[in-house]
């Protein structure tokens, strides 16, 4: 547990300027993830690219992949300061090149590099944490990035839509590398300690594999093409060789120790994001809400991971990192679970609403856990890997899990989507029960 001295330090002192540019960086990132959302039907009809719409979305999550893949060695090899240049370069690069496309294919360029950088920045953000702050401050330092999603969760979308209002959706993008700048500022002088040591460039040549197959994956799911069915195979089988090439070994068949808590984190995060896509279509369809009235639910759901991140890193009685994880996994499993029950009729909607805040309690509380854990666990001076490959597999996880539910849902679009829906919650319901399973091969 941290101390009185510890919590101060985090906010104030040497701590502080590296504390704010985390928030910051954090903050960049999740408020483009989530204010694209807000402003992709202005730009697909402007740059006539609807048929590319589901492309806008999985295509910087598939190119964040290499940027994971390179930046954790290198990282680790000259550490995190670079990468942190680099990533928040590329990445305001991929929103100006978005923010000026004159066609979508040019917006889609943008929103690659966008990834590349993100998944750069995202690695390193980690390892500042690592090597800025002592173990027992990491914790609520991981907090401080939960935190960095919540504002833009709460916020984001109105904002986005607002400057789109008055200024068109171009300044969405424009207007952000301004904080791209401040928040490098604040984060360039902490602490950057190079360990040397050998790069592992032949696994580039992988992660392009896994990022192509992400992508195809992705765009497979959305059955608009004859062929969709041998796309969707053939490119998950290629996520599936290349995936496990780019994770320690053992991490998709539960090895003790580091293994197990990347498969786990991947578990849990695949079945928050699987029960989380398909929460605003139940609300609207069994329930009557709009669509701004089923966003507050899914606010309610990122406000409360915050609490479950604070309550991981400060509550007495959760000291233990392990039982943290086991908990707050099973709160996950039960809370998707009862959301379910929003296709009940005779159900009150404050059934599932708490359902659904009991879920992103039990993330809150497992998904923090296991970043610390994640550190801890890592080699000596291989924090820069560890991390890359916890990221990379909540891609690789997500993108497939994803895919497979939006195929299922297809087959029920048509004729009764609220069934679907429900079939895919519970089924999240169920992936999250899975991941108690590696979860009880956490320790080392």
């Amino acid at each position: 547990m941290t101390t009185v001295a510890e919590r101060a330090r985090l906010w104030t002192g040497r701590h502080l300027r590296t504390t704010i540019g985390v928030f910051a960086l954090a903050f960049m990132i999740a408020f483009e993830y989530l204010a694209v959302a807000a402003v992709m039907p202005d730009v697909a009809t402007a740059l006539d690219g609807l048929a590319l719409y589901a492309v806008a979305f999985s295509a910087p999550m598939a190119v964040a992949i290499i940027g994971y893949t390179v930046a954790g060695p290198w990282i680790d090899e000259r550490g995190p300061r670079g990468a942190i240049n680099l990533g928040v370069a590329v990445f305001s690069l991929g929103l100006l090149i978005a923010g000026l496309a004159p066609t979508m294919l040019v917006f889609l360029l943008g929103r690659a590099v966008q990834g590349f950088g993100s998944g750069v920045v995202g690695v390193a953000l980690y390892v500042v944490v690592a090597q800025a702050y002592p173990q027992a401050m990491r914790a609520r330092a991981f907090t401080v990035l939960t935190g960095a999603w919540v504002l833009p969760a709460l916020l984001g979308p109105v904002v986005a839509a607002s400057i789109a209002d008055s200024l068109g959706w171009r300044w969405v993008f424009l207007a952000v590398p301004v904080v791209a700048v401040a928040a490098w500022a604040l984060i360039h002088d902490a602490p950057s300690r190079a360990r040397g040591g050998r790069g592992a460039r032949r696994r580039l040549g992988w992660a392009i594999a896994a990022a192509g197959g992400v992508l195809l994956v992705s765009v497979a799911g959305q059955r608009d093409f004859a062929l969709w069915p041998l796309v969707l195979v053939v490119a998950g089988g290629v996520v599936l060789v290349a995936g496990p090439r780019l994770l320690p070994r053992g991490a998709w068949r539960a090895a003790r120790g580091l293994p197990s808590v990347i498969g786990t984190r991947g578990l849990i995060g695949a079945a928050f994001a699987a029960a989380e896509a398909y929460v605003p279509l139940l609300l609207t369809l069994d329930r009557g809400l709009s669509l701004t009235q089923a966003g507050w639910v899914l606010t309610v759901g990122a406000v409360v991971w915050f609490v479950g991140s604070w309550l991981a890193a400060n509550l007495r009685l959760l000291h233990d990192e392990i039982v943290r994880v086991r908990l707050g996994t099973v709160l996950l499993a039960i809370g998707v679970a009862g959301f379910a029950s929003t296709a009940l009729g005779g159900i009150p909607l404050a059934v599932p609403v708490l359902a659904w805040g009991i879920a992103g309690l039990g993330i809150g509380m497992a998904y923090t856990t296991l970043s610390v854990l994640t550190l801890a666990a890592a080699p000596e001076g291989e924090e820069g890997r560890a991390s890359s490959a916890l990221q990379l597999n909540d891609s690789l996880v997500q993108a497939l899990v994803l895919a497979l539910g939006s195929v299922v849902f297809a087959g029920f679009a048509e004729t009764r989507p609220a069934t679907g829906a429900v079939v895919l919650v519970i089924a999240a319901s169920a992936i999250a029960f899975v991941s108690l399973a590696p979860s009880a091969r956490l320790r080392p």
